[in-house]
């Protein structure tokens, strides 16, 4: 505790992390806001989810730019940039009259949010280490990762508070404010600059060197593999097996909220526990805590009863805190400042690009399967990809394989 609150007697990191947080939950409220404004215009649940759907696919295909831009302005700017633009897409939509307007227009709007997500996302990773010393990267990626968590828990409740107390357009100007606000926060950050090396290479050249050196950093390659494979299950089986799963089997929707919630509070607690651990191989304890995410498929597979969900999801929260506390520290540390935006964005794209394969799919393939059977291959195929990426050099310390060595002379 002492130490996030030397963390926030940093001006420049005070601000960022209220910024963000303010984002993060404008980000988690929104849908909830446009879905009510949709529904209420007589909208499908199907065209709701091509909408929300139109954000996800821009986020990934524009990735890769917000990588890019992050490494070639001052990070601050590309940040403020993308706020101040989702912040004014957001406002506009409070004066769209609901009933008439067509569905296109919401999803070309919540589209271009989308590449907004996509081009403040990597600048806010890589400005970290230009703003705080090395020793507090740690501390600030956990504080920063548990912040995301209470946000995507408070942001739908706030959301939903939001359209009830408002007429639902009306919600949007609170929650463009938020955007707002966190673009003003961001103002008085004092970015340092950074040299890059070299003539100054065209757009396309900086984007196959941030390829590069993601393929020239095993470790890093093959951690992000394993997550964007690994994910496709997970949050299929999250957004649509949770919720149809505990909706017939307990009748009600707040076991799947409950899960939910219990997820994030395992995540943060297991934050918490891993920022107090100095282990020699922190790659190697992220994968295998990593495991524990099969806990919450198994009590899918087996759904007992509501506490059993309930407490399984909980454990399965503490498979994300080690990445929290070793992931992005290690990029910080081990790639070079002018490529990490890139790296970043990399890492988001990955993460996220095959997910909405999943989503799509997992309906029509447990129709064949069956819901268990789609279940117990998820968790089988989830700890062969941990096993075999644990045998990437590099992987088990988040090093380079020639730095690890050299700390060993």
């Amino acid at each position: 505790m002492r130490q996030w609150l030397d963390l926030l007697a940093i001006r420049d990191f005070r601000n960022l992390w209220i910024s963000n947080t303010l984002v993060q939950v404008a980000q988690a409220a929104f849908p909830i806001a446009i879905a009510v404004v949709i529904i209420d215009a007589g909208g499908s649940a199907a065209k709701l989810g091509g909408i929300l759907a139109a954000r996800i696919a821009a986020s990934t295909i524009f990735g890769l730019f917000g990588g890019v831009w992050a490494d070639r302005a001052k990070r601050k700017f590309v940040m403020i940039s993308a706020d101040s633009f989702r912040g004014i897409l957001i406002f506009s939509i409070a004066f769209l009259p609901a009933a008439t307007t067509p569905t296109l227009i919401y999803a070309v709007i919540v589209f271009l949010i989308g590449i907004g997500d996509s081009l403040g996302g990597p600048a806010n990773n890589a400005i970290l280490p230009t703003i705080i010393d090395d020793e507090k990267l740690q501390h600030a990626n956990v504080l920063r990762g548990i912040t995301y968590r209470v946000s995507m828990i408070l942001g739908p409740v706030i959301g939903g508070i939001l359209v009830a107390l408002l007429v639902a357009q009306h919600a949007f100007f609170v929650i463009g404010a938020m955007y707002v606000i966190g673009t003003l926060l961001l103002l008085s950050i004092n970015e340092p600059p950074f040299e890059r090396a070299g003539t100054r290479p065209t757009f396309l050249a900086d984007l196959q060197e941030g390829l590069k050196t993601v393929w020239e950093m095993p470790w890093v390659a093959a951690l992000i593999a394993m997550a964007s494979v690994q994910l496709i299950f997970f949050l299929a089986i999250e957004s649509v097996l949770l919720p149809v799963i505990t909706k017939r089997e307990f009748q009600t929707n707040s076991v799947m909220a409950l899960a939910l919630a219990a997820f994030a509070v395992g995540g943060s607690i297991s934050s918490l526990v891993a920022l107090k651990m100095k282990p020699k191989n922190p790659g190697r304890v992220a994968v295998l805590v990593w495991g524990l995410l099969v806990v919450g498929f198994i009590s899918l597979a087996f759904p007992i009863n509501k506490e059993f969900v309930i407490a399984a999801f909980f454990i399965a929260g503490f498979s994300i805190g080690p990445w929290d506390a070793f992931w992005p520290s290690a990029i910080q540390r081990e790639v070079p400042m002018e490529k990490q935006g890139r790296v970043f964005a990399i890492d988001q794209m990955g993460s996220l690009g095959l997910a909405p394969v999943g989503m799509a799919l997992v309906g029509p393939v447990t129709s064949i399967t069956g819901e268990r059977n789609f279940i117990l291959f998820s968790i089988a195929f989830h700890l062969f990809i941990c096993a075999i990426t644990l045998l990437v050099p590099g992987v088990a310390k988040l090093k380079n394989p020639s730095s690890a060595k050299s700390e060993q002379i």
